[in-house]
């Protein structure tokens, strides 16, 4: 089988994967209470949910520069915002051509010849310390939610932020040492980064005029998105859905809502991504900070 033919059928397998999840949140909910409470959204605090998705897409290229220049990699920042962007919409748009972060990995190892080790280490790091600020914003968030799973394990819940944290440190000690002196940095940014989400998915709940669970909500959207994450779907299209389908299922939430949320953010998602594209046709030139 060839890389060509391989690429194309793992594209048709996502495709079909997105379509069938689609599909079964769709068997699940009443679409229509759905489309009626996205109607009834407040469009100020939609606006402001934009603004804080772009801060936190801005915040996370400024996570990602700082990585690339442990590798020598002197992007300057508003290169680098443009080749982020870029990436953003080859995720989203073109899965079946160059994946984003592949991409970003091509054109940095071309123009700076830093390794390809390096390159892949940085933008795997990058996704990692994301992952990591996600855990633990979900297990503060489970120690303030009254399911008894989670009272009777508060503990360890709490147990678990100190012990993540010493093994991506260790992680970062044992193969990537050259991070070291900006691990706590990029933990910083990726706090910021996934604290503006939050802030943005809370005014997505005021848009919905939704003012109780909050912290229920907030818990399975960060849980989404880590699901989504996981390279099954095109763009994470239908896994966030469904995580919040069975998320609200389980936390007492109504489904239509939660699935009308996690629209919302995808469609903030989709329109801020698709603005990519004009670097599409016309690719950023990556230029060195003197």
């Amino acid at each position: 089988m060839t890389e060509k033919l391989r690429k194309r059928l793992i594209t048709v397998l996502k495709i079909v994967v997105s379509a069938a999840l689609i599909y079964f949140i769709f068997t699940k909910i009443n679409l229509k209470d759905v489309v009626s409470t996205l109607k009834d959204s407040n469009p100020i605090y939609l606006f402001l949910g934009v603004i804080l998705f772009i801060l936190s897409k801005i915040l996370a290229a400024f996570r990602l520069n700082l990585y690339f220049h442990q590798i020598d990699v002197r992007i300057t920042q508003f290169s680098n915002q443009k080749l982020y962007l870029l990436g953003m919409f080859y995720n989203l748009f073109l899965p079946g051509g160059i994946g984003g972060d592949a991409y970003k990995g091509y054109v940095i190892h071309k123009k700076y010849q830093s390794g390809t080790k390096k390159v892949v280490g940085v933008l795997l790091l990058d996704r990692l310390s994301g992952m990591l600020l996600i855990f633990i914003y979900i297990c503060i968030l489970a120690m303030l939610l009254q399911q008894p799973i989670f009272q009777d394990i508060k503990w360890l819940v709490a147990f678990c932020i100190p012990l993540s944290l010493f093994t991506f440190w260790l992680l970062n000690k044992k193969f990537f040492s050259y991070s070291l002196p900006v691990f706590w940095k990029s933990l910083g940014y990726s706090s910021l980064v996934q604290g503006t989400q939050l802030i943005c998915i809370l005014c997505i709940l005021k848009s919905l005029s939704i003012s109780w669970d909050i912290v229920e909500y907030l818990f399975v959207f960060l849980v989404s998105s880590i699901v989504s994450v996981i390279p099954l779907t095109i763009g994470g299209i239908g896994s966030r859905e469904v995580t919040f389908l069975y998320g609200a299922k389980w936390l007492e939430l109504d489904a239509n809502t939660s699935i009308g949320i996690s629209f919302v953010f995808f469609l903030i998602t989709a329109l801020i991504s698709f603005f990519g594209i004009f670097y599409h046709f016309k690719k950023p030139q990556l230029e060195t900070v003197s």
